[in-house]
């Protein structure tokens, strides 16, 4: 039994969610932060995506839907994390919370879903016959939100690979490109550390939203981070998507900014590097989509820390595909994994020396329609059960990469995890 009501008012929706199990998407303070968990869909190996379309499917079918407000976000909802590889040891999640907490447009909604067969969810809060119009008049009670904490301090240090491995693996890459056996590939590092405050993950969230507005910031199953890159998006027959793909660092000051993005818009590199990242995603796009129009030219993304190269897609759906089924369809793209991307892939599992885990896989959430919101997991970092934090940055290869500055380009990519945990 899914049920969705308008409230008054739900600012902040970050500081209502739970601190040590967050659920939560969100852009320029819109969004969704779920609570509890009505069930969960796990997948693995190279169906992975595929399969959790399928119960999802099966899923929303059998739901019993009263939405009262009727925006993206509202009704039967899961929000979702998968992993980058065929190959991870590391699962991928669809879950559904029992509460919804909503702010899009000025609107503000929560939503309750429980099990119609009587089953209780996590909280067990069902009406005293156990019956769905009893289901229904359980009130909904809408958390208050929690005091503001400080950010918790997680030191980090390299992963499995330290900074000069990283530049000899970028230094075998350009080999391999040059010698012609692919066009790019993305290499990532790890930096690794504990989390020991009991204050929870609230306060990493807030500080992400508010360095980085114009991301997505999402919490999915410990992964939690701010990702610029929209993998795709479904909604009501409007397909979108955004490729970023070439990188520089900010100016000191205003004339030097400038200076920076000219110099990115007019990289032979970057240009060569972003272009083949739009045309992988078209590519994978383009038998799902009735139309599919791209930018006319790349444009310069300005974040708090570095320029992007970007590209946006938008086209009308041709095949009544879901939202999952398009992320099935287009990950990993160019822009995480490189190209030709079978090889790309080979390449980048020999050269890296970890499991990327949900790092660069795609996070987001669907609805019970199908459509939905998923970016690329970047900016990014994985918290265990155990306190172990695991934060990821990774860098196109091309060419004429140089392994030094690739390696100055994932210091810049850390920044944002590395300083919303205290760094």
């Amino acid at each position: 039994m899914v049920r969705t009501e308008p409230v008054e008012e739900l600012a902040p929706l970050i500081p209502r969610a739970d601190p040590r199990h967050p659920l939560l998407w969100m852009r320029r303070g819109e969004g969704i932060v779920g609570l509890g968990e009505t069930l969960r869909v796990e997948t693995s190996g190279a169906s992975r995506v595929k399969d959790a379309a399928a119960a999802w499917t099966e899923l929303a079918a059998d739901a019993d839907v009263d939405d009262r407000v009727g925006l993206p976000g509202t009704g039967l909802v899961a929000f979702g994390a998968f992993a980058f590889a065929d190959h991870s040891a590391s699962s991928s999640v669809l879950v559904v919370p029992e509460l919804v907490l909503g702010r899009r447009d000025g609107r503000a909604w929560v939503t309750r879903i429980t099990h119609a067969s009587g089953a209780a969810g996590a909280s067990g809060d069902r009406g005293g016959d156990g019956s769905e119009d009893a289901a229904a008049a359980v009130p909904l009670a809408i958390p208050e939100p929690a005091p503001k904490r400080r950010v918790p301090r997680v030191a980090f240090t390299p992963g499995a690979v330290p900074p000069e491995a990283y530049e000899s693996a970028v230094a075998e890459a350009v080999r391999r490109i040059d010698a012609g056996e692919l066009e790019k590939v993305v290499l990532a590092r790890q930096l690794l550390g504990e989390l020991h405050e009991e204050d929870g993950l609230r306060a990493t969230i807030t500080r992400l939203a508010e360095d980085y507005p114009d991301t997505w910031v999402y919490a999915v199953d410990g992964l939690i981070g701010a990702s610029p890159e929209t993998l795709v998006r479904v909604d009501h027959g409007t397909v979108s998507a955004r490729v970023l793909a070439g990188t520089t660092s900010r100016g000191a000051g205003d004339a030097s900014d400038r200076e920076r993005a000219t110099a990115l818009a007019a990289s032979p590199k970057d240009l060569a590097e972003h272009a083949l990242a739009v045309a992988s995603a078209v590519k994978r796009l383009a038998p799902h989509t009735a139309r599919l129009d791209a930018s006319p030219e790349p444009f310069t993304l300005q974040l708090p820390n570095l320029w992007h190269l970007a590209t946006d897609l938008k086209g009308t759906l041709g095949d009544g595909s879901s939202s999952l089924d398009l992320v099935q369809a287009v990950h990993p793209t160019a822009a995480v994994a490189g190209t030709p991307r079978r090889v790309a892939l080979r390449v980048l599992a020999e050269l890296e020396g970890f499991d990327r885990g949900r790092y660069a896989g795609p996070v987001g959430w669907i609805d019970g329609d199908g459509d939905g919101e998923w970016a690329i997991a970047l900016r990014c970092a994985q918290v265990e059960p155990d306190g172990t934090v695991a934060a990821y940055a990774g860098c196109g290869i091309v060419h004429d990469s140089r392994p030094a500055d690739e390696l100055a380009e994932t210091v810049m990519k850390f920044r944002p995890i590395v300083e919303a945990f205290g760094g």
